[in-house]
């Protein structure tokens, strides 16, 4: 029987401990990259394509990131073309976070693929818990809205500022609120 690491686990969604050494090296990892993005200047675009290229797991052509930028691995984040993140995005990418191509997030929007257990007993004990999150190709986002675990975004769809997402939002569609809702239907 073979033992899953502790990012295995993670990855799977299963119970896992953070403190675990090579997922402390990851956290570490990076936070040296995103600070050393966080202090580019906009004139400094080679640079930042070289920092968000060994930072994150994919990114494609025209990806613009504003900084600061923040995450806890990096190396999870799959972001596609032509896609825009605004000023002091957050991305807990303990599971796979998934970002569509032409994709704009207003500021200050977080997605969240990091959750801890509702049971107080285990929490206190220690593991966490993950969920992917996929936001579908041309949706915006906007400014302030939190984008829980496990959700999924579909194609096309607008997302209110502030709102919070908890479930998943079907594609063409117009959703806001806390909790997110959809709003009316896109032609």
């Amino acid at each position: 029987m073979t033992t899953k690491t502790e990012k295995q686990k993670m990855l799977a969604g299963g119970p896992y401990l953070a403190a675990d050494p090579e997922l402390v090296r990851g956290r570490t990892r990076a936070r040296r990259l995103t600070r050393q993005y966080n202090l580019t200047t906009m004139d400094e675009t080679k640079q930042r394509l070289s920092i968000l290229t060994e930072l994150l797991g994919t990114v494609g052509a025209n990806v613009w990131i504003e900084p600061p930028f923040y995450c806890d691995y990096g190396s999870n984040i799959y972001i596609a073309d032509k896609s825009y993140l605004n000023f002091g995005c957050v991305i807990l990418d303990c599971n796979t976070v998934h970002i569509g191509k032409n994709v704009n997030f207003g500021p200050s929007v977080h997605v969240y693929a990091a959750c801890h257990p509702t049971d107080a007993r285990l929490r206190l004990a220690g593991p966490e818990l993950t969920a992917p999150v996929a936001i579908g190709d041309n949706v915006w986002v906007g400014g302030g809205a939190i984008i829980c675990p496990g959700v999924t975004i579909g194609k096309n769809t607008t997302i209110g500022a502030g709102s919070i997402v908890v479930k998943d939002v079907p594609a063409n569609v117009v959703a806001a609120g806390n909790p997110c809702r959809v709003i009316r239907q896109l032609d």
